[in-house]
């Protein structure tokens, strides 16, 4: 079978129960050499999120992007269509006329796997918000509320040392890009 017979098809799955799925489908072609030639890759688009912790802490965690989807590229007859679709956790395919399913276009399929190398990119190539002299305040934290100015960019460790007013002396404070906004 040649690769460029397969194209990409989108499962519904139950919310929350896509990587099951997912695992299932990646088992059978392991086991099932004959399903495998019909199978190319089974995906679940992906993307990095950010989130403080309530201690400070960036965290960068993946989220599903798609919930309750499954990407599968397949060359698809009646019989893998029917495999595809009575798998644990998944609900059916994702189309109009469920006896013939309909493939995605290229444009689609590049752009939901593009949105996915993007998403790493947005985390590493985040341009850097300040400069040294800006005025910020201090948004969360143990300084939330205090006032200072920029003295000197980390844009490695994405963080920066402001000067802040602490009992009347200016004392320096190293803070996260997300823990302070330009005033």
């Amino acid at each position: 079978m040649a690769d460029n017979a397969k194209k990409w098809y989108v499962l519904r799955a139950i919310s929350g129960k896509e990587n099951q799925a997912k695992d299932y489908l990646e088992k059978e072609c392991k086991a099932d050499t004959d399903f495998a030639r019909y199978i190319g890759q089974v995906l679940i688009p992906t993307e990095k999120v950010m989130t403080m912790t309530p201690k400070g802490k960036k965290v960068v965690k993946e989220r599903s992007y798609l919930p309750g989807y499954v990407l599968v590229e397949a060359e698809l007859t009646d019989a893998i269509a029917h495999r595809l679709s009575n798998t644990p956790n998944i609900i059916g395919f994702l189309s109009d006329d469920p006896a013939h399913p309909t493939p995605l276009r290229k444009s689609e399929v590049n752009r939901i796997l593009g949105q996915v190398d993007e998403a790493e990119e947005v985390i590493n190539n985040t341009s850097i918000p300040f400069a040294v002299g800006d005025a910020v305040k201090v948004t969360y934290g143990a300084f939330s509320g205090f006032s200072g100015h920029v003295e000197e960019v980390l844009a490695e460790k994405r963080k920066v040392k402001v000067m802040v007013m602490i009992f009347g002396r200016k004392t320096p404070v190293e803070l996260g890009f997300t823990q302070v906004e330009k005033e």
